[in-house]
């Protein structure tokens, strides 16, 4: 396990190897998760890119810190940990909140960031009174007290009633994360309008969204893809909120030619 100590808190974080003139692979895990959503996506392209993965505060193994937050100080986080990681070209893949993270991320350190990667992401999601809803049924019923409804949102039926063990992990990792800090994110969320950042990206973007999805639905995240100038649009048939996990091989194969056309094209920032 790596550690690092950032913005006054640590994070966990992993960082694999690969060729040294390809950019690193960042991911950025979703509300309520950490970053071992991801390993079915990883396996496939470890090797092929160096890679970067890490929890964010109040997730996993990281701190929680001072709550609130803001989308700000998750930019920062990651920001710090790209730093500290010696990553000076990075392709950001953002799930959800981590979409947002990416976006952030681009505006506030465009020499970093190649290319994005946004899945099941949005400028804006949900609404406040929504968020707010959320945090009070957190503060009186905790984690397992939401885990159905958030279930439903992540997994498409067919997932829920055939995947069987994998289907109880996931609901596992959802009620362990730190109720503080799903609750301090959830206002991150909620305060968060990425419309004018999205609209100043300059770099590649390619926005995903899994058919049926019911946290970001389709037509929210190609709302986004149009406020991005020269976006694509992609659709992943057989995925919810998270087709790292249902649809893994797909979202490897999207990526891995995503990111390989940027390579070959070249960059703004060469």
């Amino acid at each position: 396990m790596q550690f690092a100590d950032l913005n006054g808190i640590t994070l966990h974080y992993q960082q694999i190897g690969g060729p040294e003139r390809r950019p690193t692979l960042v991911f950025a895990n979703s509300l309520g998760t950490d970053f071992r959503i991801w390993r079915d996506v990883i396996v496939q392209l470890a090797g092929e890119f160096p890679i970067l993965t890490y929890d964010k505060r109040g997730h996993g193994l990281s701190d929680i810190g001072e709550a609130p937050y803001s989308i700000e100080d998750h930019v920062w986080d990651l920001s710090a940990l790209l730093d500290h990681a010696k990553v000076e070209r990075a392709i950001v893949v953002g799930l959800s909140v981590g979409g947002m993270i990416a976006m952030g991320l681009q505006a506030a350190r465009p020499e970093l960031v190649e290319a994005l990667v946004l899945c099941d992401t949005a400028h804006q999601i949900g609404t406040p009174e929504m968020w707010d809803d959320r945090i009070e049924a957190v503060e009186e019923l905790g984690l397992e007290g939401i885990v159905d409804a958030v279930m439903e949102r992540w997994f498409t039926a067919d997932y829920r009633s055939s995947a069987g063990a994998d289907y109880q992990g996931y609901r596992n990792m959802f009620m362990r994360q730190p109720a503080e800090g799903y609750m301090a994110t959830c206002a991150a969320i909620r305060d968060a309008d990425l419309a004018e950042v999205a609209r100043q990206i300059d770099t590649p973007a390619v926005c995903v969204v899994g058919d049926q999805d019911m946290a970001t639905p389709v037509d929210l995240v190609s709302e986004l893809s149009g406020l991005i100038d020269g976006a694509r649009f992609e659709t992943i048939a057989g995925a919810g909120h998270l087709p790292c996990i249902e649809q893994p091989d797909v979202l490897a194969e999207l990526i891995r030619g995503f990111a390989k056309e940027v390579i070959g094209k070249g960059t703004k920032n060469g």
